[in-house]
């Protein structure tokens, strides 16, 4: 026979509490930058998670403060793709992962910051997913996000899982670098964080390069943020700032708002090697809104490209 105290029938009637999701399922080592608190599962690979947005973030405000960073659309929809296939997909944790693209747009009103944090409702659907030995192994996900039911943004991303036993073969086998000596740790002249639309110089992952419209990335190593879990390579969130970073630099001492883009990967960038952020194109839209065309090359090869829109000021 079982005994059940007090303390333990006091425990079983308390209300579920609000924690966030473990981060390692969304690839974080600081608590702070997790930003999914849970999650139901429907049918037809839907889920519907839940999250919350601090008021104030380190990285990802506007300039003024007074709105969220529309990049932090792009943290969040990263996140819910690496929770749904760990908690959902069958993934073991200790696999890694491979973006192929990512795409989101925003609806500027909906990114004010209120009198409390932002709590917010995500809705994922998981498609063309394919599954080796019960494992989800490459998939797309269509996501939106809304707040007290008014749409936040939408957007979509495509990535695949690799083993580490594969992943490791698959680095192992990267081309030498031939060029001169290179460390990010200390090959940096970042440009001014004003011209860039930041505010803090420890932000900017950009210097500048003697060619008009080409740029170099040159993250700090040491951002809590940028950089907050280890890695071979140049995480994807340091490529889409550096695309916005190079927009605000092409359009200076204006600032674009980059309240929607579309970015595909295709090749990782390495850590001892340059890697050359190029502004293509510049359009406008019409009123104050602007296109901006951004690719990043290594190698001679090309490692992305983005596409940006947004409002000019």
């Amino acid at each position: 026979m079982v005994l059940h105290t007090a303390h333990d029938m006091a425990l079983s009637v308390l209300p579920r509490l609000t924690t966030t999701v473990p981060k390692e399922y969304v690839h974080r080592a600081c608590l702070a930058e997790v930003f999914l608190t849970g999650c139901t599962s429907h049918e037809d690979q839907r889920f519907e998670l839940t999250g919350q947005w601090p008021r104030t973030h380190a990285l990802f405000n506007g300039g003024d403060g007074s709105s969220h960073d529309p990049l932090q659309v792009a943290e969040t929809f990263r996140q819910a793709g690496l929770f749904l296939a760990h908690a959902e997909l069958g993934v073991p944790l200790g696999h890694h992962f491979v973006m192929w693209n990512l795409s989101y747009t925003t609806y500027a009103p909906q990114l004010r910051i209120a009198a409390r944090p932002t709590d917010f409702e995500l809705d994922a659907h998981c498609t063309e997913i394919t599954w080796r030995r019960g494992v989800a192994n490459r998939m797309r996900m269509e996501l939106s996000i809304r707040r007290d039911g008014a749409l936040v943004a939408h957007g979509a991303g495509t990535f695949s899982t690799l083993p580490p036993a594969v992943y490791e073969r698959l680095r192992a086998n990267r081309t030498p670098w031939q060029g001169p000596a290179f460390d990010l740790s200390t090959d940096r002249d970042p440009l001014l964080p004003t011209s860039v639309g930041r505010l803090l110089p420890a932000d900017v992952v950009l210097s500048a390069t003697e060619r008009p419209g080409r740029w170099m990335l040159t993250p700090d190593l040491g951002h809590p943020i940028f950089f907050d879990h280890s890695g071979d390579h140049l995480p994807g969130m340091v490529l889409l700032e550096g695309a916005r970073q190079a927009a605000c630099a092409a359009l200076a001492p204006r600032a674009i708002v980059p309240t929607a883009a579309s970015t595909d990967f295709f090749r990782y960038a390495e850590l001892d090697r340059p890697c050359w952020i190029d502004v293509t194109r510049v359009a406008p839209e019409g009123g104050s809104m602007m296109t901006v065309e951004v690719t990043g090359h290594q190698d001679g090869e090309k490692v992305f490209s983005s596409t940006i829109t947004g409002p000019v000021s």
